[in-house]
């Protein structure tokens, strides 16, 4: 019996044509699924895994929100917007993140400095325990 070939982005880690890459901290745009329904909203997010996954064909991202919104005590502001490519006051939110095939990232809007990302890091780490 054969097995069927693999779709782009399967675990087996098979892509068709280049992909492009996305580094930690690169801040780019995709549909970001809702927690709380089967639904998705087009929206800036943070890349938050390394290249490790990439043989795997998944990319882990964390949500980006407006400023405006209730704060959540995991939110980190981002304060070079030009920089991350965001056009307004923005928060990175640590506790929603999604794992998304590469494909699906319409672009890369621009890249955290250090100093958030640093937070950023500080966060997900006090979630992992480690």
């Amino acid at each position: 019996m054969r097995r069927p070939a693999s779709k782009a982005g399967s675990a087996t880690g098979l892509t068709h044509g280049p992909q492009p890459r996305y580094d930690a901290f690169d801040v780019v745009v995709v549909p970001f699924p809702y927690a709380d329904r089967l639904a998705e909203k087009r929206r800036p997010a943070l890349v938050i895994s390394s290249q490790k996954l990439a043989p795997f064909g998944v990319i882990w991202v964390a949500m980006i929100t407006s400023a405006e919104n209730a704060p959540w005590s995991c939110d980190v502001a981002i304060s070079e917007l030009d920089r991350a490519g965001l056009p307004a006051p923005s928060v990175i939110r640590t506790a929603k993140i999604a794992c998304l095939e590469p494909a699906r990232i319409e672009r890369r809007a621009g890249h955290l400095d250090k100093l958030t990302a640093r937070k950023v890091a500080q966060k997900l780490r006090a979630f992992w325990g480690s």
